[in-house]
């Protein structure tokens, strides 16, 4: 019963970590009630119902928003996520008899191995809750992710936690926990010291939140009625000359008002731009191909000329596509997701020119901003400043959007990067390089929220170039570390069996 304790305290202190509290210094200390519970399992079998228990509480409680939709889709993701968290329960459960230095880094590499492959797996992978991320709310810390990413951060974050537990466990070893704080204090100090910082030309960015009258029902007319309102916004607030960047999020276009297929739209859209003497990026969607849609960005020029657009990479697994649609026709749920989305296949960068100076900017869209992954390819297309177009409307008051704001700000800091993420239903924000939020809008409000982004001028930052080396290595470390023990454990099996003879 002890272990079921500490393992329901460890997923609240998580939970806590996350919006909507955000009391991000709590990860440094959450994870080890888990650890401390899996040294203590007796069984393969307890350690993997510890794991899932830990798994779904937490995620099941961070991911509550998604209840909106039903619990058809929240469920099967909760569960999801608790088998990866059963997964790392069985790898420490191997580990428990280890040296302490052999299970403390089982302790960060199997952490990183877990939430490496559910970064990536299955369909396309759901960073949601990886360790690293309430980092972001931490500005000294957080600057140090230019070095190591959330990833890194996450490691660490693991690394104090399992010292905690041999600090205070049979061994009394203070040493893990004495090396992991003191990595956390540099790496502090570090970020204090050297910070993030886009120091390129300055851009007068304006993001028009135009809000939807019928969030989640889609009532008649929504198409057209939340087009018109970024029309109006933009004609109202943003006066000619007084921006070098207009945004507006996804789905702020579609249907009949698409500058695609409407000449009309197309026009209206690219006066807007003249008018401002502005680029204007605006997201939406257009059918495609029978049985399928496109969700892009446009961007027009300040001359009212289309200069090119962004496709949508990842799509969201049953949201805007239904993978094993045949095995799925018995969820009635799934009949409002009739079509799937075309992916686009690359990144794409498009410039932007200002009287200090011009450069480059990339974009993505909503749901593929949670994976640092894919901002960090516009950054390495050649990207110094990032657009986030998203929407959010479909997740109610909860804390969908804090909690991507939450990752992108990480990854802000990770690239050294501004970033202007606008939601058609809140909030948007401007993110500085170095993660911090220079301002946001609320939620199902229309609102204009204007301030200043750099593009990056200076060298790309060493997770721009090097990625998630840290979380590599500790992978490798973990690997070499099993091959060594469960080698160890066969040579004395082998020698106490000759002995025997």
């Amino acid at each position: 019963m002890r272990q079921v304790g500490a393992v329901l305290a460890a997923a609240v202190l998580m939970w806590m970590s996350f919006p909507p509290l955000n009391l991000g210094f709590l990860v440094f200390v959450a994870p080890a009630p888990f650890l401390w519970a899996l040294r203590r399992a007796s069984t393969a079998r307890e350690a993997g119902w510890l794991g899932f228990l830990f798994g779904f509480v937490f995620f099941g409680s961070m991911l509550s928003w998604i209840l909106v939709l039903g619990a058809v889709a929240w469920f099967p993701l909760t569960v999801v996520m608790a088998l990866w968290a059963t997964g790392y329960a069985l790898i420490m459960f191997v580990a428990r008899a280890w040296s302490v230095w052999r299970w403390w880094i089982m302790a960060m590499g199997g952490w990183a191995a877990w939430e490496w492959a559910r970064s990536i797996w299955p369909l396309g992978g759901f960073p949601w809750g990886s360790a690293g991320y309430p980092i972001g709310t931490l500005a000294w810390p957080r600057g140090s992710a230019q070095w190591i990413g959330a990833s890194g951060w996450g490691i660490v974050v693991v690394g104090v936690a399992a010292g905690i537990v041999l600090t205070l466990d049979d061994e009394h070893d203070r040493r893990p926990l004495e090396l992991a704080a003191g990595v956390v204090v540099i790496l502090t100090l570090l970020g204090a010291v050297f910070v993030p910082d886009a120091d390129g030309p300055a851009i007068r960015a304006a993001v028009i939140q135009g809000n939807s009258p019928c969030p989640r029902i889609h009532c008649e007319n929504e198409k057209l009625r939340i087009y018109q309102s970024h029309m109006a916004l933009t004609s109202t607030w943003v006066g000619d000359g007084a921006a070098d960047l207009i945004v507006w999020g996804e789905d702020s276009f579609g249907g009949e008002y698409n500058p695609t297929y409407s000449e009309d739209t197309r026009n209206a859209m690219a006066s807007q731009a003249v008018r401002a003497g502005a680029v204007l990026l605006a997201g939406g969607t257009r059918p495609g191909s029978p049985g399928t849609f496109d969700n892009y960005n446009v961007v027009f020029g300040p001359n009212g000329q289309i200069i090119g657009e962004y496709l949508k990479r990842h799509p969201v697994p049953f949201g805007e596509y239904v993978p094993f649609r045949n095995l799925f026709e018995f969820v009635p749920q799934l009949a409002s997701v009739p079509n799937d989305m075309n992916r686009g296949t690359e990144p794409v960068v498009f410039p932007i020119n200002v009287p200090t100076g011009g450069g480059l900017f990339g974009s993505v869209i909503s749901f593929e901003a949670a994976f640092a992954r894919t901002i960090r390819s516009e950054v390495q297309a050649g990207a110094q400043l990032i657009v986030v177009a998203t929407n959010e409307g479909s997740y109610g008051r909860g804390s969908a959007s804090d909690q991507l704001i939450g990752m992108v700000r990480m990854s802000a800091a990770s690239l050294g990067v501004d970033v202007v993420h606008a939601a058609v239903t809140g909030r948007s924000a401007i993110i500085r390089a170095d993660g911090s939020v220079a301002g946001h809008t609320e939620l199902f409000t229309e609102d204009v929220l204007q301030g200043t982004v750099n593009l990056q001028t200076s060298r790309r930052t060493v997770y721009a170039t090097a990625g998630d080396w840290l979380q590599v290595a500790m992978v490798l470390a973990a690997i070499g570390v099993s091959i060594n023990s469960i080698g160890g454990v066969s040579r004395d099996f082998r020698i106490r069996a000759r002995h025997r003879r």
